[in-house]
């Protein structure tokens, strides 16, 4: 996690990256244990060594967008946030709305245009819309919409910037929308209202009948709010070059480490990163057309965790893991869990199982020097790509969470999720037996 992404407001203590302990005396001193030890004293001043580091990862931006923030907890210790306590509140009041809909569901016309009248004639809000959905033939066509059609304001993905300007996200549509607009801000997300009209719903919890009392409630501010965390990603091209002698190559496997490079590897001059993203879901790495086995490396902060041998590997957020990584078998985590989930998707071992790992870790995947075909890796189901020998996937908590309204609290939208979108312990209950002493349980 680079120091430049750290919200000022978050003064971060600047830690080796093993875990450090806090003492409970001044501000910023840490106790005897923590200390990095005289043999560790050459390697504490190589600032790639050092990463600012909260006790349960990365301490997430507040302040969502231009007007939007969390609630101020006077009475919070440390910085970690209290779930009952994330409560939205507005320093203005929120002018600008973007409305994303869900293309080529023409259900979902007049659900949009109805919400659009609503913002711009009842609550002089200013609206913004993708271009292609502005110019679908059943808007334009609509005479009686027409007057409201020509004020929203339209932008391009890839094109236009509307970061700075959004106040509110509302969705409608299913988990794609929400999946969509995080890909629209790379930085600080304003708050998401996302409203259930797809297939599965699993993000979206509010129900389109009631939106015009749900919204005027937001705009009122004290909604409860998930902080649905996101991974930084970055795809770096010819970082990794092998020298065929690992033993042999210009610095030690000691200064390598220090460096922040797995054994038998070297900087390349010719590296750059291609890609960087922020990843609401899953980071995907699979072997792609080819029937070989995907063969790829794990590190974990510079060290070599394993090698994935199988289909390929998920990197995902607690939000992402009741998607592709629950149909491979992980755990599903609630959102405001910090942490990081690493799952092979059919791994040819039959002891390899799902881990958890802390928010606060730097995850590299790159092919094995023995693989026997490129890699493939998606993010977020998008932008697609292939990953060959000498490049590297690296992931990490984003400081840059996305704020998710709740309809009710964070616990109980989850679970309710849980339960009417993936019928999460569905049985049939055990009936109770018409005479108990029938039970050989209570003979005496």
């Amino acid at each position: 996690m680079e120091n430049s992404e750290i919200s000022p407001s978050s003064k971060p203590l600047a830690v080796p990256d093993r875990g450090m302990a806090r003492t409970s005396g001044s501000p910023g001193q840490l106790s005897e244990s923590a200390r990095p030890s005289k043999h560790r004293e050459h390697s504490s001043k190589s600032p790639k060594r050092w990463r600012a580091h909260f006790l349960h990862g990365p301490y997430p931006a507040t302040h969502f967008g231009p007007k939007a923030c969390i609630l101020p907890n006077p009475t919070s210790v440390m910085h970690i946030q209290d779930p009952a306590s994330q409560r939205l509140t507005w320093n203005k009041p929120p002018v600008n709305v973007l409305v994303i809909r869900k293309i080529r569901d023409e259900s979902l016309v007049e659900p949009f245009k109805e919400l659009c009248r609503f913002l711009v004639e009842e609550k002089q809000m200013m609206v913004y819309v993708e271009r292609r959905v502005a110019d679908d033939a059943s808007l334009s066509k609509d005479e009686a919409f027409g007057s409201i059609r020509n004020q929203l304001c339209t932008f391009r993905e890839g094109f236009d910037d509307i970061s700075d300007c959004i106040d509110l996200i509302i969705c409608l549509g299913g988990d794609g929308t929400l999946l969509y607009a995080s890909s629209l801000f790379q930085g600080s997300v304003p708050p998401v209202m996302a409203f259930h009209l797809g297939s599965l719903g699993f993000l979206t919890p509010f129900k389109f009948e009631s939106y015009k009392t749900e919204i005027a409630k937001v705009f009122e501010g004290n909604a409860a709010i998930t902080l649905r965390s996101r991974l930084k990603v970055k795809v770096v091209k010819d970082m990794l070059q092998r020298t065929g002698q690992p033993l042999h190559s210009q610095d030690t496997p000691q200064q390598q480490e220090q460096n922040g490079l797995p054994h038998g590897h070297t900087n390349s001059d010719a590296s750059k990163v291609t890609l960087q993203l922020q990843v609401l879901n899953e980071v995907v790495v699979d072997r792609g057309p080819s029937s070989y086995l995907s063969n790829v490396d794990l590190y974990l902060d510079g060290r070599l965790i394993t090698s994935v041998q199988g289909d390929g590997v998920i990197v995902s957020t607690p939000t992402g893991s009741t998607a592709y990584a629950a149909a491979a078998g992980a755990s599903m985590i609630h959102p405001n869990v910090p942490a990081i989930m690493v799952t092979p998707i059919c791994p040819h071992s039959l002891s390899f199982r799902p881990i958890v790992v802390p928010a606060g870790v730097e995850l590299m995947i790159t092919l094995c020097p023995d693989a026997r075909n490129t890699a493939w890796v998606s993010f977020d189901g998008r932008k697609r790509q292939e990953i060959q020998h000498g490049d590297c996937i690296k992931i990490t908590t984003s400081c840059y969470p996305v704020p998710s309204i709740c309809c009710h609290d964070l616990v109980y939208d989850w679970f309710e999720s849980l339960a009417q979108c993936l019928h999460w312990n569905v049985r049939k209950r055990q009936e109770r037996l018409a005479d108990v002493s029938d039970s050989s349980d209570t003979e005496s």
